[in-house]
């Protein structure tokens, strides 16, 4: 079995309690009503292993009648105690046993997150000790005893939720690095994997290009036209892009068409299926559009993730263009 801080501090609680039990009962002069004693012992060792022990597997807060058992036991362990000795031995070390066997419960009234209980059991301590043998003599013979572990075991309570709180942060601020560091190394990934289709793409024409010298065939020059065009499709939107968003943008260049394409973030924080939903409801856009210009967007907005407009000339004597394709692709699909 590991052991771990709640075993070993329940272990020496009972450990004490047993010393308790032993100091109590041994006797340098028979008292005059012995079972007296016996049960404020037995009353003590089973409110002891019960306040330690019971729903310590579950939860570290103790249950509410346990708490009320403590205070209780506090109550009636010292009376007993005492009304089973003679009145002169009152101030004896096994006579006074009772004044740290009820200061350790309250101490584990505190450890068990019982604090009142616990500040509770101290003040029935103290009232019935002063009752008995006087303030002054409590106070020497354990009182204060008690009293100091209290406010120690408060005290580690206090320090430990506060160690518990920064722990949690720093986990919490370490999975967010974690988190940044995969985004980051996924988006290293996407950049490489867009230049090497980008050269891909445009290497075979750029190497045409400084081999002639820029004397290009009308053919060539139209290839140069498109690779220009996937190049700056790739630096400014290869987020919005799949292979039949390309093809189908390749299409609409191959006739004419003008085509930007821009992604201003308006897919970010979308899993890796909804993009791809995104991506083919974009290819079957273009591939069914015949406009002459298209302007893809996307745009950060809570709602709609791509626009696409297509426009086509309004004349040759105007210079404006009349929009005939408006086409918005939500975030979320619409049911």
């Amino acid at each position: 079995m590991r052991l771990t801080v709640r075993i070993v501090a329940t272990a020496l609680a009972l450990v004490f309690a047993c010393y308790f039990s032993a100091r109590a009962l041994w006797w340098t002069v028979m008292p005059p009503r012995p079972l007296l004693v016996l049960l404020a012992v037995a009353i003590y060792l089973a409110a002891i292993a019960v306040v330690a022990i019971v729903g310590a597997g579950q939860a570290v807060r103790m249950p509410r009648w346990a708490a009320a058992l403590a205070l209780l036991a506090a109550a009636a362990i010292p009376q007993l105690s005492n009304f089973g000795l003679d009145a002169s031995t009152l101030r004896a070390p096994y006579a006074t046993w009772y004044i740290g066997a009820v200061g350790l419960i309250g101490v584990v009234c505190i450890v068990r997150r019982r604090p009142l209980a616990g500040w509770l059991v101290l003040v029935l301590l103290t009232v019935a000790s002063t009752a008995w043998i006087g303030f002054l003599d409590s106070l020497g013979l354990g009182l204060v005893g008690s009293t100091v572990w209290m406010v120690i075991a408060q005290l580690l309570i206090a320090f430990w939720r506060r160690a518990v709180r920064d722990t949690d942060r720093l986990a919490g601020i370490q999975q967010a690095a974690s988190a940044w560091q995969a985004t980051q190394t996924v988006r290293q990934r996407e950049r490489r994997e867009r230049v090497q289709y980008a050269l891909a793409v445009a290497g075979p024409i750029l190497s045409r290009v400084i081999a002639t010298r820029g004397d290009l065939s009308v053919e060539e020059r139209q290839e140069a036209h498109l690779s220009e065009g996937r190049l700056r499709d790739e630096i400014r939107g290869g987020e919005l892009l799949n292979e039949r968003a390309r093809a189908a943008i390749e299409t609409a260049r191959a006739r004419g068409a003008a085509v930007t394409v821009f992604d201003d973030g308006g897919l970010d924080g979308l899993d890796e299926h909804t993009k791809g939903r995104i991506r083919e409801e974009l290819a079957d856009v273009l591939a069914d559009s015949s406009s002459a210009r298209l302007i893809i967007r996307a745009p950060r907005d809570a709602r709609i993730a791509v626009t696409v407009v297509g426009r086509s000339a309004a004349g040759e004597s105007s210079d404006e263009d009349s929009v005939e394709l408006w086409h918005e692709i939500p975030r979320t699909p619409e049911s």
